[in-house]
């Protein structure tokens, strides 16, 4: 409990600061990790200073809300519209962004796809892993993704964040063994208060 207590004393940003400090040790650790730069924090700023339509989920939002943990890359859950689809296109462009669940890494053009079909993007870029959602296992689609949600002012902006409710009932849709011991437990979250204010 006391990294629980440490944590929830910190501001939303500096928690994700935090992050980044630790990922950034994690890599040069790791040397699987050590070609990759993960800048986390910049992602996330490049996609509001262009004003795409996210939700901010997954590791990232658990950290927001005070989990310790370390994440390599930015989850949200946004809207797939093709004006949307294209701020986001904008923001990553000089990213060099590749869909990384593709054998070839192909490059990330919007142009290569017909409107509409797109329901999630896996993106590896310059500066870390995107993944983009068009719906949350638990939660639901985007439109019920932003009710459950909760904005939270960082130095670049206002960032809606997924909800500690939603973002436990997510974590148990996605029922996968290994967030048992490496992510975070939901049950003592479900209880502690919520120092963000929403906004």
């Amino acid at each position: 409990m006391n990294l629980l207590a440490s944590s929830l004393q910190l501001t939303p940003w500096e928690r994700l600061q935090e992050n980044q400090r630790a990922l950034a040790l994690a890599s040069a650790l790791d040397e699987a990790a050590n070609d990759s730069v993960n800048d986390l924090l910049s992602i996330l700023e490049r996609l509001l200073s262009r004003r795409v339509e996210l939700v901010l989920v997954g590791g990232q939002a658990a950290i927001v809300h005070g989990v310790t943990l370390v994440t390599r890359d930015v989850d949200v859950c946004l809207s797939f519209a093709q004006a949307n689809l294209e701020r986001l296109e904008a923001a990553v462009a000089d990213l060099h962004p590749v869909h990384r669940m593709t054998p070839r890494s192909l490059p990330f053009r919007l142009a290569d796809f017909k409107a509409g079909t797109l329901k999630n993007l896996y993106l590896r870029t310059d500066l870390g892993v995107l993944d983009c959602l068009g719906e949350i296992a638990g939660v639901g689609g985007y439109q019920t993704v932003v009710e459950r949600s909760i904005g939270v002012d960082l130095p670049f902006g206002t960032c809606r964040v997924l909800d500690l409710p939603a973002l436990i009932d997510a974590k148990s849709a996605m029922d996968r063994p290994q967030t048992n011991s490496r992510s975070f437990s939901s049950r003592p979250f479900a209880t502690a208060p919520n120092p963000i204010k929403e906004i």
